[in-house]
């Protein structure tokens, strides 16, 4: 149910910004494709026979995982024999790239080219302020904001004037506090999610500290509705959210508002719409419960909705005088929308019924209407409620596009914004009249030297072994062929009820113009078509998401949208756990094999009980330790496990080494797996961002050189160039 904070924030805590920043590209010259291949590091194997529930596996290259008893990993206090192993992999792994140098730097070339023309979203006018981000300013965005009436500029934050000196340096939650004289925003300064909280007197423009890194910023960070106090979720030392403090705005003591005792449970942070309450959002993959803190008794211990129970999840805002609530349960599973008292929480009535296989992402609501974002069959579409009215349906043209609503809009505007886009034409941002539904365009972002014309994007089925549709959103060419010979990137995520929406990205419209075809495999594990196609997806149900993808390569390759030899898969985070369980399953289908920051150790993982997101996380996989049935299906399916003698494509990983989610380990270990037992010659590659988490290196140059050396690969597993 994303239309919670709490799943916007578990959202990009799970996704995150991307995968982990890769090398600089080398300075050398490349090596003849013809010349063999350096020899890999070898990996000791140190048998370790893992006994559970009965059952008893060995783990070869568990030495390979180290978790320091305090702080975050650092190559410099590392166990010596996993600091030298991880340089040396990352030696071989620039030694290998060598040979796909220049493509490398082809590909460099053309997205640095491609650079915004303009500042990228569009202003926003609030409170007698027009509001501003401007992307082409650096690296990093700039926020201002100008008096509607005098014109005057004020500087919110420019990142590029905070980011020199740091050897990370990435924002979030930034905001402007509803009497408009603050601005706050959450910034990682270490690459390891951790954020500091920053406010700034626009007055003065004096820029305070208020909390000091031990903040977590998705999701976390909001004003209360009096501008006084700064609500903000704190994490312990296994990186955890679990408490909401607030803070006075001036700095000072922190006070605790709630603290959460169940380790698998997430949390949020947010005002609702007519900022009449804090709501403190506490959730589960299947459950959840939130807590209002009143505008009007801000310093009292925050009132709670319903209790969680299991089955029910729910997310609260306010309309038209009452609270709304969005439930999903076992009579709406796939969401209604009800009014409840504001003093009782009592439920009134149903405001939008459940219709099943059509999914309710979001509540936006205003003074003239309620809206929300609603998917079916994969596509999105904005709906609008106006008081005593009926609902209505905006409707957007095209197979594929990604429709966005920014969840903090002005409560009292006229208008609705929505950003409207698909994999070949960029963000379009519109204002929805919400009296009349008549949609204007506001602007369209513009990229130097691209013309969506030149690029056409199609929805596709295939269909899975068990008669499953799976949506394929496909990118080529304008006039492209469809003659079997094109190379095809497919990328695949496929978990947690996340959907891989069709969005814009640069990258990808480089990637075709130089002759490959570029696709998205919608699998069950995502909510494309509703949260069915999620749950059947999930836990005993995983392995669909491996066959649909590969069901969808194949059906790529007969359609004749790509070569049948030249198909390389690409998965990050738990999409590593999609792209290596379709590389078991199929090894001689792809071409090459790319998992950023990849979930491929999943037993073991799943069986740390000290692991601080096993117990979120559990509802998703299982509990191997208490199941001999969620511990026997793991084994069936976790990459690692399942690697076997077989002829394995050339494969790269990335890892972050300060990354607390996916560990630096889970890749390390496979590609010792692989090496160990491909009958082929193809390399397996492990390359680790010493300095970096989960979210990898931050800026437009970090992603585009990341991009960049991922496509070099992939090039080089189609050319011959990795042979």
């Amino acid at each position: 149910m994303p239309s919670s904070p709490t799943d916007r924030a578990r959202r990009r805590f799970l996704v995150g910004a991307g995968a982990t920043a890769l090398l600089a590209a080398s300075e050398g010259p490349a090596r003849a494709a013809g010349a063999a291949l350096p020899m890999p590091p070898v990996t000791p194997r140190v048998p370790l026979l893992r006994h559970q529930l009965g059952r008893t596996r060995d783990d070869p290259y568990a030495w390979l995982k180290y978790v320091p008893p305090h702080g975050q990993r650092d190559i410099a206090t590392m166990p010596p024999a996993i600091r030298d192993h991880l340089l040396a992999e990352n030696a071989y792994a620039g030694a290998v790239l060598d040979r796909v140098v220049a493509a490398e730097r082809r590909f460099l070339a053309a997205l640095d080219a491609r650079s915004p023309l303009d500042g990228g979203e569009p202003d926003v006018t609030r409170g007698g302020w027009t509001y501003s981000v401007d992307d082409s300013a650096g690296p990093h965005p700039r926020y201002t904001r100008r008096r509607a009436d005098t014109g005057a500029v004020e500087l919110l934050l420019d990142e590029n004037e905070r980011a020199p000196g740091q050897a990370y340096y990435r924002t979030t939650g930034q905001q402007v506090s509803p009497d408009g004289r603050l601005y706050a925003w959450a910034e990682d300064v270490g690459g390891n999610d951790r954020h500091r909280l920053c406010v700034r007197d626009l007055a003065s423009s004096a820029v305070r500290v208020v909390v000091d890194t031990d903040a977590y910023g998705y999701g976390g960070l909001v004003f209360s509705p009096s501008s006084r106090w700064l609500f903000w979720i704190w994490r312990d030392a296994r990186n955890r959210p679990t408490r909401v403090y607030r803070t006075p705005v001036t700095g000072g003591e922190r006070v605790l508002v709630y603290e959460e005792d169940d380790p698998a449970i997430f949390m949020a942070i947010a005002r609702t719409a007519a900022d009449g309450f804090v709501a403190i959002t506490l959730s589960g993959p299947d459950t959840s419960e939130v807590r209002l803190v009143a505008a009007e008794a801000e310093e009292r211990a925050p009132a709670l909705v319903r209790p969680r129970a299991p089955g029910r999840r729910y997310a609260i805002d306010e309309w038209d005088g009452a609270l709304i609530a969005l439930i999903e349960d076992e009579q709406a599973i796939d969401g209604r929308v009800a009014r409840l008292d504001r003093r009782s929480f009592a439920e009134i009535d149903t405001l939008v019924p459940h219709r099943a296989g059509t999914q309710i992402l979001q509540l936006v609501p205003f003074r003239r209407a309620l809206a929300w974002v609603e998917r079916r069959d994969t596509l999105p579409r904005l709906m609008l409620l106006a008081p005593g009215a009926a609902a209505r349906e905006v409707t957007f043209a095209g197979d594929a596009y990604a429709l966005t609503v920014p969840g903090e809009q002005d409560y009292a505007a006229p208008t609705c914004r929505a950003t409207i886009e698909t994999p070949a034409a960029p963000p379009r941002w519109v204002a929805v009249d919400l009296a009349s539904a008549r949609v204007t365009t506001i602007a369209t972002q513009r990229f130097a030297g691209y013309d969506p014309a030149r690029f056409t994007v199609r929805r596709l089925y295939a269909t899975a072994p068990d008669g499953a549709r799976v949506p394929i959103t496909l990118l080529t060419r304008r006039g492209a062929r469809a003659d079997g010979r094109a190379p095809l990137l497919l990328y695949g995520y496929g978990a947690y009820g996340v959907s891989s929406e069709a969005l814009f990205d640069v990258a990808p419209t480089v990637l075709v113009e130089q002759g490959w075809t570029y696709a998205i495999a919608h699998v069950r594990g995502g909510a494309e078509k509703g949260r069915r196609w999620f749950l059947d997806g999930r836990r005993h149900h995983k392995r669909n998401s491996f066959t649909d993808f590969v069901a969808c390569a194949q059906h790529l390759a007969a359609a004749g949208h790509a070569a049948r030899d030249r198909i390389v898969s690409y998965g990050l985070s738990a999409g590593g756990l999609l792209v290596g369980g379709a590389m078991n399953l199929a090894p001689t289908l792809w071409a090459g094999v790319i998992a950023t920051v990849p979930f491929v150790d999943m037993l073991n993982t799943m069986s740390d009980a000290d692991h601080p997101l096993v117990p979120l996380f559990r509802p998703d996989w299982g509990d191997p330790l208490s199941s001999a049935a969620d511990y026997d299906y793991m084994l069936s399916i976790s990459p690692y496990e399942n690697v076997r003698p077989a002829p394995y494509p050339p494969l790269f990983t990335t890892a972050g080494l300060k990354d607390d989610r996916v560990g630096y380990w889970e890749p390390a270990k496979l590609v010792a797996a692989v090496r160990a037992a491909s009958t082929a010659r193809a390399p397996a590659l492990l390359l680790t961002d010493l300095a970096a988490g989960h979210q990898g290196s931050a800026g437009r140059d970090s992603v585009n050189h990341k991009m960049a050396r991922l496509y070099a690969f992939a090039q080089g597993c189609v050319d011959g160039s990795l042979a």
